[in-house]
């Protein structure tokens, strides 16, 4: 096993626990998830309502410059639905004809902090469009990934500041001998993900 091997599996293993933490956190708050839906004791649910906030009292707080900037952020919706439309189209028609497995788009976006009883509707709406479009970045990146380990399975000079999910698999910069003779071995090294059903 090389060292970026290992690196990446202790990396893999703090990912696990970190996700265990935040269940755990949650646990504690007192929610559990049932049918992908989440619910609350009756007691959180009655001192969640008691700490919502008027719509009105939150624009007039938010202040006239932040609110005349969110026509700004909500103009992105609409290039983020083409491409949306057009990332999974791509990989409905590509992926099988490249062999790679298709990411799950449901992994990446999740929408359910509207369900919060201590959000108003403004609120909501924008927790339901940070989780649209973040997921979607996500989703995207992963499916731009796997297209580059199809494609340009080849490590950068510099390294990125954050590598993306498939960079690992990837031949060395300037080494042709490899780049030649593995090639077709990294295209289609994608065992990870079938045999263990990771996204």
């Amino acid at each position: 096993m090389s060292k970026i091997d290992d690196i990446i599996g202790r990396m893999e293993a703090l990912e696990k626990e970190l996700a265990e933490e935040f269940e755990q956190v949650g646990s504690e708050v007192r929610y559990t998830i049932e049918r992908r839906k989440v619910r609350f004791t009756r007691e959180v649910k009655q001192r969640h309502k008691q700490l919502a906030k008027k719509w009105s009292s939150y624009i007039y707080e938010s202040g006239f410059l932040m609110t005349l900037s969110m026509p700004i952020i909500w103009g992105a919706v609409i290039p983020a639905l083409f491409m949306d439309i057009f990332v999974s189209f791509y990989q409905f028609v590509c992926f099988p004809i490249y062999g790679i497995p298709k990411v799950r788009r449901g992994d990446y976006i999740v929408i359910d902090r509207q369900a919060l009883s201590y959000l108003n509707w403004i609120e909501k709406l924008s927790c339901v469009y940070c989780g649209y479009f973040n997921g979607l970045i996500g989703f995207v990146r992963e499916v731009s990934a796997r297209t580059e380990q199809y494609w340009c399975p080849v490590r950068h000079a510099r390294t990125p500041k954050a590598p993306h999910s498939r960079y690992r698999f990837f031949l060395e910069y300037g080494d042709a001998e490899s780049y030649r003779a593995r090639l077709e071995t990294v295209r289609r090294q994608f065992d990870d993900l079938r045999g263990r059903g990771k996204r």
